[in-house]
């Protein structure tokens, strides 16, 4: 199985299986000298891990991560960062018994259309306990980008299936199990997530991830744009049915004279383009938005074929999210910081270290 790895100097490759003995990345480009322990990452898995509140899966992983190669004496060396998390709470007998049949809106039949085989504990490959090893990598991109150029990645919900969420500020983001910006909602959402449970039923999301502090200068145009890059990245997390950069989807019913960011002196007045002009970071923030789709294991019986393309009823029995979005914003925060990342170190490797001088607010 090829596909497995994102970036090009700053490269991340991920491996391992939801019910198998471990899993894990390895980080490849991390430029030497960056202070880096085991804590420093363990704070973002902690954010993704499962088991956190009622509304998302109760399978018990601690995502405990163990450093085993490229950091000596608490710094990188510039060689390959091997991460590896160890699963302890898989049970692999919940899925049993959709060995032999398909789940709709899963990867289930398209894995066995393409590859002959697949693992069905848990969704073997395609299963969302391998954003793990993302958020692990993610966390590295992030402190050096920090460290670098005083680059700041946050995210947060902004609405859950109907329920929107409007923007307060960050300090409630961290405050509760939903990583909304609106402490104001998270009653109705406890209400609404309470009743989705107990309907045996799933619900999408929409998450929004922020890059701020970052020079101008980084991108390429044509293929290797910028944004066509996030939306790469983000397009390979699990779930996730729509990109939008900026305005997105909104620029439809925008006219130019609105759109088009005016520029002064002082910087641009408006941030339409997200932060991204023809593939280049412009200095100004990077504004992502992802659409989640609804879980796809359920507890309703849904129609499906098996192995045989004989028709069968498919309930999805084991612990699941009900919104795999709930968990979604440190991923999603950890593939925008590992996009980033590559294109600094791409942008450093032909021009050099961008000038102060071109960074917006």
């Amino acid at each position: 199985m090829s596909g497995n790895t994102l970036g090009t100097l700053f490269c991340v490759t991920n491996f391992g299986e939801s019910h198998g003995p471990a899993i894990g990345c390895v980080v490849d480009g991390c430029p030497p000298g960056l202070s880096l322990t085991e804590a420093d990452i363990q704070i973002d898995l902690d954010r993704r891990r499962p088991g956190t509140s009622r509304h998302v899966t109760q399978r018990q992983e601690a995502d405990q991560v163990e450093i085993l190669s490229g950091v000596y004496q608490g710094k990188t060396t510039g060689t390959p960062i091997a991460l590896l998390i160890r699963n302890a709470d898989a049970r692999s007998k919940d899925y049993s018994a959709i060995a032999d049949t398909f789940r709709p809106g899963h990867a289930d039949i398209a894995y066995f259309k393409k590859y002959g085989e697949r693992d069905p504990r848990g969704g073997g490959r395609s299963s969302a306990r391998l954003t793990a090893p993302t958020v692990a990598a993610g966390a590295i991109a992030k402190k050096w980008l920090n460290e670098q150029y005083g680059t700041l990645i946050r995210g947060y919900m902004s609405q859950l299936g109907p329920v929107p969420m409007p923007f307060l500020s960050w300090e409630h983001v961290e405050n509760n199990p939903f990583f909304s910006a609106n402490d104001a909602v998270v009653a109705e959402l406890e209400t609404y997530m309470d009743q989705l449970r107990k309907d045996g039923d799933s619900v999408g999301a929409r998450i929004e991830v922020v890059a701020e502090h970052l020079p101008a200068g980084w991108g390429e145009p044509i293929y290797d744009r910028l944004d066509a890059d996030i939306a790469h990245a983000m397009m390979g997390l699990n779930a996730v049915k729509g990109v939008e950069i900026g305005a997105g989807f909104h620029s439809i019913t925008q006219r130019g004279s609105e759109h088009g960011d005016e520029i002064t002196p002082e910087g641009f007045l408006t941030n339409h383009a997200g932060g991204i002009l023809g593939g280049i970071s412009t200095g100004q923030p990077i504004t992502v938005s992802l659409a989640i789709k609804p879980t796809s294991s359920i507890r309703i019986e849904r129609r499906s074929v098996d192995r045989a393309g004989l028709p069968v009823l498919v309930q999805t029995l084991g612990r699941h999210d009900p919104c795999v979005g709930i968990r979604a914003t440190p991923i999603a925060e950890s593939l925008l910081a590992i996009v980033l990342a590559d294109h600094a170190l791409r942008h450093r490797a032909q021009c050099g270290e961008p000038s102060p001088a071109v960074r917006f607010s």
